[in-house]
């Protein structure tokens, strides 16, 4: 507790006493079925709370039919809703957590694709991911609107939550009549600030009338909207001391981006530092007396004690934090911070999963949206021998032991990782590694026996007698079909573990689209490499867009001179004495150019290490594989099979 003087502090909100500044705020799962609430839900949501979360925040509860940006929004206009938000509330307050609902219309940030409605929004102003131009709402549509905040409002009351939060930030039509950028309009509701905030003041007023005096009311507010001429700092405080001014509104959340626009900044990636948008806070909190909540990559109890204890914010939104690991809080007031399951940043499972339209995960927690799912209750225990101590055999072991069974894992490495641990040696990826420093000490924790520098073989696993051998042995690099015999002609791999090291005009041949190739790029021309990246594909790297990297990534690789080219296929390579010459033919036009480099980096598509699963075969004991030594895939397959694997023990 003396680490955590403020963090564990209780503090008054409105109505509302909450036992601690750990907040889990709002944030999108795609749980929803047909527009209601599901037991996903609440399962979800209860998890956080048994795990010591001061107050709980839902995801967005649309107000009107208008307003359906994403296929599992819930729609919080229709009473069908209500039933699910009891089950939501009794599983919540079981633990004693207070839970608000955020209350949105989306305005112009939103699609015709679902509803087969216009769009509605402030001012005519198509949004540039969506790129719909959207109706501009009139006076009796503003008065529908704001309304249907009271309506839904009202049904959350109805379901027990104990208050709401307005939305008002990232994407939101309060956001869209709040921003000089995308409010055109030259009626009460446009213009000067005090008319841009009109309709925010009428939906507090109509809102707190819903849900009466004895439940919370927040409002969260972007701070600066990271676009050109949008909102910046200076007006969200004016807006902030206009809320407060109500005298109807307990806190003020904050924000920073468009959830369009400038979403890598709203839940920024691994390169943008923790804190980076505590500065709202600060501003706000310096200009109103109502509690403010802080937002901004915390990801570590420590940071979040720090931002209170510099008088940044009185609550700490930590989202990723807990969505990776349930007892966030918990460990922490126990004393027992190493053992939380950071948060990578990484957005593969999390944001990315939203952005395909898929239910939220996690990469590092198999568990993360499949709460509702109970395990299957432990077998007798068994001796169970894991080779590989990467994402895919640490998971398999920590599961395994967890659940009583003997555990004894192999890894031929000096140390635990597998390429995980390769990856997370370029700079602007070192925190992945944590993924790997988490399931380790849950291995610890567990009992798993960890022996490194052991290559376990056939005769060595038959001679131990186990019941269950699991092979997460990974994969191997392969050269690429048309490298021919040009010796430098290399693997990513080849580079980042030491065997190459290439220096002059350096071409990186992106045929993965993803960290692989932009990763070795940015080592290289940091050695002083003259650097391109290549691809087959429109877009270099292509899915840094699904994880919000692809934008810091172009701002370093301009920054560092590294040229990009798309749609380019390398056909065959020619060995020089010092370089190498490809064939290389070019999409768009259907022409063969020639193209003569020093070195050739390649991100290809590698095979699975999987001779010992051969060698075993037919053995006296079970054999399973997991991970890329079935085939080679990305960490989160490798965490899940690890994982599915164990319990199924």
């Amino acid at each position: 507790m003396s680490e955590h003087r403020y963090l564990f502090s209780p503090l008054r909100i409105g109505p509302l006493t909450v036992r601690n500044r750990i907040v889990f705020s709002a944030h999108l799962t795609n749980y929803a079925q047909d527009g209601v609430p599901t037991d996903q839900h609440a399962a979800y949501y209860a998890a956080r709370a048994a795990g010591g979360a001061g107050l709980i925040i839902t995801e967005e509860h649309s107000t009107h039919p208008t307003d359906w940006p994403y296929e599992k929004l819930i729609h919080g206009f229709r009473p069908e809703a209500v039933p699910g938000y009891r089950r939501i509330t009794e599983a919540v307050h079981a633990h004693d957590v207070p839970i608000l609902a955020q209350l949105n219309h989306n305005g112009g940030q939103a699609s015709s694709m679902y509803s087969r409605l216009p769009v509605w929004a402030p001012s005519a102003v198509p949004d540039p991911m969506f790129r719909e131009v959207p109706k501009a709402i009139d006076a009796h549509e503003i008065a529908e609107v704001v309304a249907g905040y009271g309506t839904v409002a009202g049904h959350c009351a109805e379901g027990g939550f104990d208050g709401v939060e307005l939305q008002c930030s990232h994407s939101s039509i309060v956001r869209g009549f709040l921003s000089p950028a995308t409010n055109v309009r030259t009626d009460a509701y446009g213009g000067p600030l005090a008319n841009r905030a009109r309709i925010l003041l009428e939906i507090i007023d109509v809102v707190r009338e819903a849900i009466g005096p004895d439940r919370a009311l927040g409002v969260r507010l972007c701070g600066d909207e990271l676009i050109e001429g949008g909102t910046t700092i200076d007006e969200a405080v004016e807006v902030a001391r206009m809320v407060e001014a109500t005298g109807k509104v307990d806190y003020i959340n904050t924000s920073i981006g468009v959830a369009t626009s400038t979403l890598y900044m709203i839940e920024a990636s691994m390169t943008i530092p923790p804190g980076y948008a505590l500065f709202i806070s600060n501003a706000i909190r310096r200009a109103v007396d109502l509690p403010v909540v802080g937002v901004g990559r915390i990801k570590d109890p420590l940071q979040a004690e720090r931002a209170l204890e510099e008088g940044h914010c009185d609550l700490v939104g930590v989202v990723r934090g807990q969505i990776a690991d349930p007892d966030f809080a918990a460990k922490a007031r126990s004393g027992h911070r190493s053992d939380i399951r950071t948060c990578l940043s990484c957005n593969q499972e999390c944001v990315g999963r939203m952005g395909l339209n898929r239910w939220l995960g996690c990469i590092e927690n198999p568990r993360t949206g499949r709460e509702a799912t109970p395990l299957p209750v432990p077998r007798l225990r068994k001796r169970v021998l894991v080779v590989g101590g990467g994402p895919a055999g640490l998971q398999a072991a920590a599961t395994a032991a967890e659940r009583g069974h003997h555990v004894t894992l192999f890894e031929r490495e000096p140390a635990t990782g597998g390429q995980v641990a390769v990856a997370a040696t370029v700079p602007s990826r070192a925190e992945f590694l944590d993924v790997v420093r988490n399931l380790r000490a849950e291995c610890e924790r567990f009992g798993v026996d960890v022996k490194t520098n052991v290559t376990a073989t056939a005769e060595m696993l038959r001679a131990e007698h186990p019941d269950v051998v699991v092979l997460a042995t990974g994969a191997r690099p392969q050269p690429v079909h048309w490298a021919g015999e040009a010796e430098r002609v290399v693997d990513v791999r080849d580079v980042l573990e030491g065997r190459a090291v290439p220096e002059g005009d350096v071409l990186v041949v992106d045929e993965l689209g993803f960290h692989q190739a932009a990763s070795v790029a940015e080592l290289l021309a940091d050695r002083g490499c003259r650097v391109q990246i290549t691809t087959p594909g429109m877009v270099v790297c292509q899915d840094l867009g699904v994880t919000l990297d692809m934008e810091t990534f172009n701002i370093r690789a301009h920054a560092k001179g590294i040229e990009q080219r798309t749609d380019e296929v390398v056909m065959s390579a020619a060995a020089e004495p010092d370089g190498v010459v490809l064939q290389i033919l070019k999409h768009t036009t259907g022409n063969t150019v020639e193209a003569r480099f020093d070195w050739v980096v390649c991100a290809a598509h590698q095979a699975p290490e999987d001779q010992l699963w051969h060698e075993l075969k037919g053995s006296a004991f079970a054999v399973h594989r997991v991970g890329d030594c079935i085939t080679p895939r990305r960490a989160h397959a490798a965490v899940v099979e690890g994982h599915r694997l164990a319990v199924s023990l």
